[in-house]
């Protein structure tokens, strides 16, 4: 589908500013910002044991570690994963960014975890513990579903969230992938055609391997606590070449003298150059995490620590 443009709006207070110091803010605001105190701060768990929910729909078996890695590769009976680091640019406009190569026999070692194994609002933990929860092979930030209480959430096969508000991504159990309108469709509707995951952030990229127009000037979300996701920011994105052929980008970011960040054309740009035929934005910042091995892959922000998100996309091995 094609994004329609929205003009840009001016900066919002920062959502994870709002979540780290917002418990002081809204306490000296007054009653009048419980509202905002509730709504963002405070977690509301709607669905504890989450993965052992969807873990009812999984067909493929969990990673036991008998696969071969290296720093930079992984190889299983079910997956193969190359990581490359790729610098352009020097000084001002150096850019550093990280392209995980995943080819896997079965579309559903390609999975999601929750952080706290919890679905709700507001819930939390840095990308490597939900990793690491699962026993991930690799892993990137996902979508952070749990800032907002629209969109279509389905994982592992499992519906989650029934309430579609933008452009999503599909990723199907026969290894394909693509973009779709939310809100034309439902939950159901798109587990009886096959969906496994869906991510709910974009914008959409790359469509018939081509960047899509438009994708500057789009705004994911107008509400409290969030800001355009435009200019040149870290950025975590997915990607698809063919069946059962992923692409997983994280780009770092807002570091000076390390990497600037791209702009969304720009990260379009990479996808294309990569091969890729559908292409996906995820939420980015300082929430644009890479774990391979467990271990941290990319430098957020420069500073090489994670911040905190709601979702993970990992592959099982």
């Amino acid at each position: 589908m094609t994004t329609n443009p929205v003009p840009q709006k001016p900066r919002r207070i920062s959502r994870r500013g709002l979540l780290a110091g917002g418990l002081g803010l809204l306490a000296a605001a007054g009653g009048g910002s419980a509202w905002a105190l509730d709504r963002y701060v405070l977690d509301h768990v709607e669905v504890s044991g989450a993965s052992q929910l969807a873990a009812q729909n999984v067909v493929a078996a969990e990673a036991d570690g008998t696969g071969t890695a290296t720093a930079s590769s992984y190889s299983s009976d079910t997956a193969t994963i190359e990581i490359k680091n790729v610098v352009t640019g020097t000084g001002s406009d150096k850019v550093t960014y990280y392209v995980a190569d995943v080819r896997v026999t079965d579309a559903t070692i390609v999975r999601s975890a929750f952080a706290n194994d919890q679905f709700g609002e507001n819930i939390v933990a840095n990308p490597s513990a939900i990793a690491a929860s699962v026993r991930a092979v690799l892993a990137i930030n996902g979508d952070y579903y749990g800032f907002r209480d629209t969109g279509i959430v389905i994982r592992n096969g499992v519906k989650f969230r029934d309430s579609g508000a933008r452009q999503g991504l599909a990723l199907y159990a026969d290894g394909s992938m693509r973009l779709y309108d939310e809100t034309t469709t439902g939950a159901d509707q798109l587990i009886e055609d096959g969906v496994w995951n869906t991510l709910s952030f974009g914008p959409g990229l790359v469509q018939d391997g081509k960047a899509i127009s438009g994708i500057d000037r789009v705004e994911v979300d107008t509400n409290f606590g969030n800001h355009s996701i435009q200019g040149e920011q870290p950025r975590t994105g997915i990607g698809i070449v063919d069946t059962n052929h992923l692409l997983f980008v994280v780009v770092d970011g807002r570091s000076k003298g390390y990497s600037r960040g791209v702009t969304m054309p720009e990260f379009a740009e990479i996808f294309t150059g990569l091969g890729a035929q559908v292409a996906y934005n995820l939420d980015g910042g300082g929430s644009s995490a890479m774990i391979f091995q467990d271990k941290l892959v990319n430098n957020p922000l420069g500073k090489g620590q994670e911040r905190g998100t709601s979702d993970i996309l990992y592959v099982a091995g």
